[in-house]
């Protein structure tokens, strides 16, 4: 079972890029996470939403 498309485009009106996230993105912040450059980060929940931060 698919998501309604309606449903789909209110959703991402409400985010402020004005689009759903790909999974490519998603790992992208995933692999930032596992280089060295962020060796020093700790303690961090990372949102991954676009801008969209309060559901």
């Amino acid at each position: 079972m698919g998501i309604n498309p309606g449903l789909l485009a209110m959703m991402e009106q409400s985010i402020p890029l004005g689009r759903g996230g790909t999974p490519e993105e998603a790992a992208g912040a995933v692999y930032l996470l596992c280089t060295p450059e962020s060796d020093y980060v700790s303690g961090q929940t990372l949102m991954c939403t676009g801008g969209l931060t309060g559901i």
